[in-house]
């Protein structure tokens, strides 16, 4: 009896000790594993590599825009322009009013004391608590006087010269000078130069649009006011909108196609509903098919085949969908009552009534969650199709991207992107608890 309580203590003593480490082996593997991926992918030099100052600026770019004060050296002419397009040029005679042109002299008042001025000489820039910043072309080369020693926000080159301080940025080469002040917000974005009602106030605005006289005799003020906003060509609402409503568009198309798509699949896949099966095994291997290839790559793959364009974003979503609608439909027949399809058999209903009303009635809360919830989802992946296939606000978002200047209509099109996700949210599952409900 002792020697049978010795071993079934030797025994619990075993497990617990093999149960204590896989318990420790387990952490430890992990700690291993992320080891092993940070010395991969290099986290050290990546981190040593990163500017966290160029991070800042592209922040900052995103609620910020600039206004590029440029004069051209060989003829001598200034242009101001936001953002440094065309579509954003002043006027001649109007000027923003911190920059003032006299003659030959143009003075820049980019605020707390630094003033930029140009010459026929050249340019200076007076920074606060440093000193005046002195260039004058000299030959082939520029000369510059500024006290020493040269701080680090100061580039000095033989043929450039570039000033990045707080209050803004200014370049000078042997061919232009140029000087950019940056100012919170995103100017333009109602009314451009161009338009009647640009610097006006709020109050203004209001006034014009209720009793204001007719700024065009042909059309009231209001609707003048929303033509110019709806055709602002600095931030192109009306194609945003175009673009927002195809995106939505890949989306609905394509969620809703693999639905339709994927049902008469789903039964033709669940065991409970196809006897064949060697029909059941080729169709689920189908599916595994069709979802296994990412969603990217069967764009890629049709907008070779069909071109670009967002019908070709939808067809890729529709069938990336199928294979994913067509597994979960077929395990959502398989799991049903039989007991309610037996009560419609017994009325002598043939396979279709048996499925119409024995069926379909007790899979559709199931199947409308998940088309609603890929929706929603489709609604995200197709900015990302839309980039690849040309369509939609996935498109216009790359390009703003490649400019690598248009940063704050990145930041825009990310905010529209997210208020999409959001209405898209909320429209979906309103639908869903009105038709499961009912």
């Amino acid at each position: 009896m002792a020697s049978l309580d010795a071993a079934l203590i030797d025994d619990i003593s075993s497990r617990f000790i093999r149960r204590r480490l896989v318990a420790l082996a387990l952490p430890a593997l992990v700690l291993a594993y992320l080891v092993y991926a940070a010395l991969s992918f290099d986290v050290a030099g990546l981190a040593a590599r990163a500017r966290l100052d160029n991070a800042a600026i592209l922040l900052s770019d995103f609620w910020n825009y600039k206004t590029h004060v440029t004069r051209n050296n060989r003829s001598g002419a200034l242009t101001v322009a936001v953002e440094g397009e065309a579509k954003g040029t002043y006027p001649a005679g109007k000027l923003p009013d911190w920059v003032t042109v006299q003659g030959a002299v143009t003075t820049i008042d980019l605020g707390r004391g630094h003033i930029v001025t140009y010459d026929d000489a050249g340019a200076r820039y007076v920074v606060p608590g440093y000193g005046t910043i002195d260039i004058r072309p000299e030959g082939d080369r520029l000369a510059l006087t500024a006290p020493e020693p040269l701080p680090d926000w100061l580039s000095v080159s033989d043929t450039r010269i570039s000033v990045k301080t707080d209050a803004g940025r200014f370049n000078y080469t042997r061919s232009k000078v140029e000087t950019f002040r940056y100012q919170p917000g995103w100017e333009l974005f109602f009314f451009t130069l161009d338009s009647p009602f640009h610097d006006r106030s709020w109050g203004e605005l209001a006034a014009l649009a209720l009793w204001g006289d007719r700024v065009d005799s042909a059309r009231p003020n209001i609707l003048a006011m929303l033509h110019d906003v709806w055709t602002n060509k600095m931030w192109r609402h009306a194609d945003v909108a175009w673009a927002i409503f195809e995106t939505m568009l890949m989306a609905f198309l394509g969620s809703f196609g693999a639905a339709l798509v994927a049902l008469p699949l789903g039964f033709l896949a669940a065991s409970n509903m196809m006897p064949l099966r060697a029909l059941r095994f080729a169709l689920r291997r189908v599916f595994d098919f069709i979802r296994g290839v990412d969603g990217l790559i069967w764009t890629i793959i049709l907008s070779r085949a069909f071109g670009p364009g967002p019908m070709t974003g939808a067809l890729a979503i529709l069938i990336t969908d199928t294979g994913s609608f067509g597994k979960l439909f077929s395990e959502a027949l398989e799991n049903i009552d039989e007991k309610q399809v037996e009560g419609v058999r017994s009325t002598g209903a043939g396979a279709l009534l048996r499925a119409r009303f024995g069926v379909i009635p007790q899979v559709t809360p199931v199947l409308l969650s998940q088309v609603l919830y890929y929706l929603e989802s489709n609604t995200r992946s197709a900015t990302v199709i839309g980039a690849i296939v040309g369509g939609g606000i996935g498109l216009m978002l790359t390009q703003a991207i490649i400019t690598q200047k248009d940063w704050e209509e990145v930041a825009y099109y990310m905010v529209l992107i997210v208020l999409m996700v959001m209405l898209m949210d909320t429209i979906s599952g309103w639908l869903r608890r009105r038709l499961i409900r009912g």
